[in-house]
């Protein structure tokens, strides 16, 4: 009997996606819940799995084409005998080869180790060959790290391979299509641009408390919860006591109308191989600094393994990324629109200060709120600002709601 497979109900924000690479091809048998294929959206790697067991009689749509929900990929016979299946039966019945001079052969879904959409996507980029990348995650799964570990070897034998060359170097030139999520971050950015009036404010914070609080607590912390206390939640749970009390930050414009969200969906923009993605932090002022660090933790990995969610990346009333893990001093973020701000992090760095009329040496931070002044003062951009700097310099606001 066959079955069709199509392209799984994409969610409304998502119009299409781009098959990236077929994982098998007409012909070879598959296995129930097998990855077939994988999709590309403007914000995840989708993976279409078989959902039956038997052979690809056919692929209907080729590498590289853009795709809609519900669209006909590829046909599987049900059921289907192939010559692995056949001979298995021949094979059980002759006597098995001694140990010490044939070793009973893995079986064949261990023949080629599962790899995931971020390892695949290296290994295509850089034209592996599959079979010679070791994964070394359990059940000999391929990492990303493992891809881009074979990678570098690859580029090395390859340099040492090649004969000198009497061209001048640094003239050569590599054209790649953007990926999926890097046009679509390009179209947000310049639509923030040119539909609202950002402007930047700065202000500067002692991170001097928050570092004794977290050096004082940081075993038990871990101890107690499984996760490390990062700045991240110190960061969040300030923002929220900011947005509180100037809900103007955390409202949207829609059309004529203010929106103003009576609850604090927090985006915690995260690095990746393939772009920024900024996953959300859902009622994050119910979250306990515990929660807050564990989702931000799943999130980054789940992120760079692309295997995060649609509904992860989806909506959220306020952002906050932090420039400073990559050594930024000071920077502009620009909004993620249909938000009003975003909270610039940026590096912590030791700076001469006057304290009390005596001059220190203390971890200083500059914190940049970018906003839509369309719907934001500059008084209330300052003032939120000016919130978020005092509960991180006496921390204890945090916990007293002061």
């Amino acid at each position: 009997m066959s079955v069709e497979i199509r392209v799984p109900q994409l969610p409304e924000s998502v119009a299409d996606a781009t098959l990236v690479a077929w994982r098998k091809q007409p012909g070879q048998s598959v296995a129930r819940d097998e990855n077939l294929a994988d999709l590309e959206t403007d914000k995840v790697m989708l993976e279409v799995p078989a959902p039956t067991s038997g052979v690809l009689r056919e692929i209907k749509v080729a590498d590289g084409s853009t795709v809609k929900s519900g669209e006909l990929l590829a046909i599987i016979e049900d059921g289907a005998a192939t010559g692995a299946s056949t001979s298995a039966p021949a094979s059980a019945a002759s006597p098995p080869p001694a140990p010490a001079t044939a070793p009973k052969a893995p079986p064949a879904a261990a023949e080629v180790p599962r790899t995931g959409p971020a390892a695949r996507r290296v290994i295509e980029e850089n034209s592996l060959a599959p079979g010679t990348v070791v994964g070394t995650a359990p059940r000999r799964r391929v990492t990303k790290a493992d891809a881009l570990a074979a990678a570098v070897e690859a580029a090395a034998v390859e340099a040492a391979a090649a004969p000198p060359s009497t061209a001048r170097p640094g003239r050569g030139e590599k054209r790649v299509p953007m990926t999926r999520l890097r046009a679509r971050i390009a179209e947000r950015l310049v639509q923030a641009q040119l539909s609202q009036a950002l402007l930047t404010t700065f202000n500067e914070v002692d991170l001097g408390a928050v570092q004794e609080l977290r050096a004082r607590y940081k075993e038990s912390f871990e101890a107690e919860h499984g996760v490390k206390l990062g700045l991240m939640s110190f960061f969040i749970k300030a923002a929220i006591e900011g947005l509180k009390r100037y809900p103007v930050v955390n409202a949207s414009v829609e059309n004529n109308d203010i929106v103003y969200h009576e609850y604090f969906d927090i985006g915690v923009a995260v690095s990746t191989e393939r772009g920024l993605m900024v996953p959300v932090l859902r009622d994050a002022d119910l979250l306990s600094f515990a929660a807050i660090e564990e989702r931000i933790a799943q999130f980054a990995t789940r992120a760079r393994s692309g295997s995060i969610t649609l509904e992860e990346l989806t909506g959220g009333t306020f952002s906050i990324t932090n420039g400073g893990i990559f050594g930024s001093l000071m920077s502009t973020p620009i909004v993620n629109a249909p938000q009003s701000a975003i909270l610039g992090m940026h590096k912590i760095q030791d700076r001469a200060m006057v304290v009390k009329g005596q001059v220190t040496i203390r971890p200083m931070m500059y914190l940049a709120l970018t906003y839509d002044h369309r719907l934001i003062d500059g008084r209330e951009a300052v003032q939120f600002l000016v919130a978020v700097k005092e509960c991180l310099e006496d921390p204890g606001r945090l916990l007293l709601g002061v």
